[in-house]
């Protein structure tokens, strides 16, 4: 059973999910593309076309993102949930998650949450909110992405991960030097758990939730 990363920015690792964003696609290589809150731009939908026809096309789109909200960082709020909304439907259209960066816009997000009747099962990566936070969300088809905080004790991600229904979980690498396996220790850990039990639940929980199967 393989230890999948369900979101990293280095590019080409085994088993992983690598964030393209809008970059150009290679056959065969499982990557998310979205346009990040950072980079909405005023005429952002242009980049988004381009990432629509790509994710239609290409079936190694296994989710879309990063999208989100941050602010932060990046232009005003109403763009970014211009692009977010727009990203959102394009993965329920597609039936795959979508990867949420997501910075002081919780509200955002449950405005969303509460106003869509279809929302696409939503991976909001590199969790380190409150427990409080997450119990929140549990109603909705939103998933918890675990990183590098889970190395921390007494972290945020560690008491979620520890409450968290396990058919939520998921696990990454984001932008760290760490190699997946230290992620999957360090929840073995929490969890008491070995790590080949939770490599295979994950992956049951990702082709329970997208149209874009992995194994």
């Amino acid at each position: 059973m393989h230890c999948w990363d369900f979101h990293t920015h280095l590019e080409g690792q085994p088993y992983s999910i690598f964030q393209a964003g809008g970059t150009k696609i290679e056959a065969g290589i499982p990557v998310s593309v979205g346009i990040h809150p950072w980079e909405v731009a005023p005429d952002w939908e242009a980049a988004f076309e381009k990432i629509k026809l790509a994710a239609v096309q290409n079936p190694g789109v296994l989710a879309i993102g990063e999208a989100g909200f941050d602010r932060l960082k990046g232009p005003d709020i109403s763009l970014q949930k211009a692009a977010f909304y727009a990203q959102a439907n394009l993965a329920s259209h597609l039936e795959i998650p979508l990867i949420l960066h997501c910075v002081k816009g919780h509200d955002l997000l449950m405005e969303y949450l509460k106003s869509t009747k279809n929302p696409p099962a939503i991976l909001w990566h590199g969790w380190n909110q409150k427990p409080e936070l997450g119990r929140q969300l549990l109603p909705f088809p939103v998933f918890f992405s675990f990183g590098k905080q889970l190395l921390q004790p007494g972290s945020n991600a560690a008491h979620w991960l520890s409450a968290c229904p396990s058919d939520r979980v998921f696990f990454e690498t984001d932008d760290s030097a760490l190699e997946i396996a230290a992620i999957y220790q360090a929840a073995s850990l929490i969890l008491q758990l070995p790590e080949a039990v939770l490599a295979e639940r994950v992956i049951a929980n990702w082709n329970a939730i997208s149209n874009r199967k992995i194994s």
